[in-house]
């Protein structure tokens, strides 16, 4: 699952938010490949080519209700002078052909996906004939049950077809021992309506990781909860599953835990049975009550280097405190987030995405970036030596910010769908000026 990466020993090392990323990267490795069953696969990530094993489709059928006939029994046919065949049988879906033949001067009536009888080079539909009733054209195929003489008698065709019209060929979609899908490749519903046509049930895949995510702080408060003196509604937790779920994962949330660490180390033990990865949010920073810094800075494997969890600071705003490590036997990496909503938010699609992708076993770890002219009505500030990560939103080549810079500006990010980078060296950003955008959409 993971192996510990080198870290700077100074405590004091101020990291660049790409030493951090590369760290976790470093650390990150993807899921073993399991077998799954085709609904439980969607979402992830396919690890061995896909041959098919029968052409798509597996027979010359019909694409149209109409009549499976010989090209020179209607050549010439119009409603002045219609061909009359012979009607021999009905063939629906599903249906055996085996003892059915047209020969000269007969038809079969056909079903849309029927196979093509032996003797048949075409099929007219049935807007083309009078259906079997003797009443001119008709719009449509009468059922069995209401026209049972439409499968015998005679039909009356009213247009000439060229041969192997409306019909699909064997193995005209793809064929037997071709590839159908790539390793790497992600299974959406197309992919795995693919996998059941060529009769796949299960495909080895990389799982969808499981994330547990829990916010820290005595004062969060569960929605629909009513709120005390000094009290906040988590949102950071539900913030944090939903992008994690977004991201590809399959997330848990855990309600807030209290400021005390051997509480949180605890409820930190019971989840790991279920994580593959885990996030914390709040108690990073230096107050007398950053429980996670607490409870985590000590946990560790003796016998591990590079295990237990590392508290840092970035040079970037917002979500200058972060940590990152592993804990418990699996070594199960650990991601410690600021508390702050903007921050943790901003944290999240930074570092925990990539995570995220990176154990599906993706290549696209993060999303995507562009530049856009910035629209303001002032110059934007941004601190000496840190990289900037602005709320935006991003239309036509433009990008404007959204909110302030505060990293409790919850209403803010839910108007926003990018981020404006700025980088260390730049302190101030004129309108109009191309910056680099990040894409959260």
């Amino acid at each position: 699952m993971s192996s510990a990466a080198p870290r700077p020993a100074d405590q004091d090392h101020l990291w660049s938010v790409d030493e951090h990323l590369e760290d976790i990267l470093a650390t990150v490795r993807p899921l073993e490949p399991i077998e799954l069953q085709l609904l439980d696969a969607q979402g992830c990530v396919l690890v061995e080519d896909v041959t098919v094993p029968v052409s798509l489709p597996p027979f010359d059928n019909s694409s149209m209700d109409g009549y499976a006939v010989r090209v020179a029994d209607v050549a010439g046919a119009s409603e002045e002078f219609p061909a009359v065949l012979d009607v021999v049988g009905d063939i629906a879906a599903g249906q055996a052909v085996d003892l059915l033949h047209v020969g000269p001067g007969q038809a079969a009536r056909i079903m849309t996906g029927a196979p093509l009888p032996p003797g048949a080079e075409t099929v007219v539909p049935v807007e083309w004939t009078d259906g079997g009733l003797g009443e001119g054209p008709v719009s449509g195929m009468r059922a069995r049950s209401l026209a049972p003489e439409g499968a015998e008698g005679h039909v009356h065709v009213y247009r000439s077809a060229e041969a192997r019209a409306h019909v699909r060929a064997q193995g005209s979609d793809v064929r037997a021992g071709d590839r159908a899908l790539d390793a790497g490749t992600v299974l959406g519903p197309p992919q795995i309506a693919l996998l059941a046509a060529i009769g796949r049930g299960t495909v080895r895949v990389r799982p969808r990781p499981r994330v547990v995510v829990m916010s820290t702080g005595s004062e969060l408060v569960q929605p629909d909860e009513s709120l005390g003196t000094g009290q906040i509604y988590d949102s950071n937790s539900f913030a944090l599953t939903a992008a994690a779920r977004d991201a590809g994962a399959i997330a848990y949330r855990v309600g807030a835990v209290a400021d005390d660490a051997e509480t949180l180390r605890s409820t930190i033990e019971d989840q790991l049975v279920r994580a593959d990865l885990m996030v914390t949010t709040g108690g990073v920073s230096v107050g007398a009550y950053d429980v996670v810094k607490e409870a985590l800075t000590s946990v560790g494997d003796e016998d591990e280097p590079g295990s237990g969890v590392d508290f840092r600071k970035l040079a970037m705003q917002p979500g200058k405190p972060q940590g990152f490590g592993t804990i418990g036997p699996d070594h199960t990496p650990l991601l410690a987030l600021p508390g702050n909503p903007v921050s943790s938010y901003v944290s999240f699609e930074l570092f925990v995405r990539p995570a995220i992708r990176a154990l599906m076993g993706l290549d696209d770890l993060h999303r995507q970036r562009t530049r856009a002219t910035l629209r303001a009505d002032k110059a934007l500030s941004s601190p000496k030596g840190r990289r900037q990560f602005l709320r935006g939103a991003c239309a036509d080549g433009t990008v404007a910010p959204v909110g302030g810079a505060g990293s409790h500006l919850v209403a803010a990010l839910a108007q926003a769908d990018a981020l404006i980078v700025v980088p260390e060296d730049v302190e101030s950003v004129e309108p109009g000026t191309e910056v680099e955008v990040v894409l959260l959409g």
